[in-house]
């Protein structure tokens, strides 16, 4: 594991592709894995592209790759697709979906599966993007499924989010009106040279602004901060807020297919990373990101612990059939299967 480990931080994407392997399968020994790598991340700047299906997220994704390596970066993309209901691996992984980078290996694109967690986001998701961080990637570009309001969960992993909408007839911007407005940090118009870009633009200025008169704070995963630093305009930013308000999220249009737009959209993403450094709140995204993961961990751990106590007083189903038969009740039950964790716990606490 320790060869495993230095291969990786010399730059092999070979050990790079296996490590990814091994937190994406689980595999005996990951979590030192990814222990060890902790210490070598912090330098990487992580995206998030997410969206309706059909906004184009692959293809914008494809360019904005292609790019971040003319300027002479290197990429990583973590694309969330749909789990398969039999193995559990990612239903469109085999898919040829980075084209115009296929062959230069500082693009490196991994496809893994959703897995079924909220928001298409696995555990195993954040520990890839650790070992794209810690492999020295400059950017990390994560493209999710793309399931609707539930893709709030990118924003414990992402610096920047990125909301793609479609021209349409406005029946995204309603979904947006749902939940998912409030993880964006900037919207992003893609196939505007089809019919009906302006009015979704519209739409999307119009939400902004009730968000915003509705919470007193900016939009986006970032609420008002104090800092006297300068917001760079963009175009589609121009009644600039004051001074110290927070972030509003700016409006790029875009065609991924010709990669028009796309010089406005990196510009958009540079200036919200200058907004992150300068206000302080790239510490605080840190912050939050990592009680997240621990929170998450302690779940998935404590769950796996009542599992094995479950087996080992005979599985589920004799506490269900004494359910059934009014001889205890669910929550009876949860207390007697956590009664012997807790007496642990307390007694470790004692000590």
């Amino acid at each position: 594991m320790s060869d495993l480990i230095e291969e990786l931080l010399a730059g092999k994407h070979r050990a790079l592709a296996r490590v990814i392997t091994k937190i994406e399968n689980r595999s005996p020994g990951y979590r030192d894995l990814v222990s060890a790598l902790h210490d070598h991340t912090g330098g990487a700047e992580v995206i998030g592209i997410t969206g309706s299906p059909g906004a184009g997220k692959s293809t914008l994704v494809d360019k904005l790759a292609e790019h971040y390596r003319d300027e002479g970066l290197t990429v990583g993309v973590i694309a969330i697709d749909p789990s398969s209901p039999f193995t559990g691996g990612a239903v469109l992984g085999d898919r040829i979906r980075m084209a115009s980078n296929r062959g230069d290996m500082d693009v490196f694109f991994r496809s893994m599966s959703a897995r079924g967690t909220l928001g298409g986001l696995s555990t195993a998701t954040t520990d890839a993007v650790k070992a794209l961080d810690a492999f020295g990637k400059d950017k990390i570009i994560i493209e999710t499924v793309g399931a609707g309001q539930n893709e709030v969960d990118i924003v414990r992993t992402a610096d920047t989010v990125t909301v793609l909408v479609p021209p349409g007839s406005g029946d995204d911007v309603q979904m947006l009106k749902a939940g998912i407005l409030e993880i964006a940090d900037l919207f992003v118009v893609n196939k505007a040279d089809l019919e009906g870009a302006n009015r979704t633009v519209s739409d999307l200025r119009e939400m902004i602004e009730m968000r915003r008169d509705e919470v007193s704070v900016a939009t986006g995963h970032h609420g008002a901060v104090e800092s006297d630093a300068e917001t760079v305009a963009v175009e589609t930013r121009a009644d600039e807020e004051s001074e110290g308000a927070g972030w509003k999220p700016p409006i790029v249009e875009t065609v991924a297919k010709t990669g028009e737009g796309l010089e406005d959209l990196v510009e958009a993403l540079d200036d919200h990373r200058e907004f992150l450094e300068t206000s302080g709140q790239l510490d605080e995204i840190a912050r939050d990101r990592y009680a997240s993961e621990i929170r998450t961990l302690l779940r998935e751990d404590a769950a796996g612990l009542l599992a094995e106590e479950i087996e080992a007083r005979g599985g589920l189903d004799s506490f269900v059939e004494a359910v059934m038969a009014r001889e205890t009740d669910p929550y009876t039950v949860a207390d007697e299967l956590l009664e012997p964790i807790e007496d642990c716990v307390s007694d470790r606490r004692d000590e």
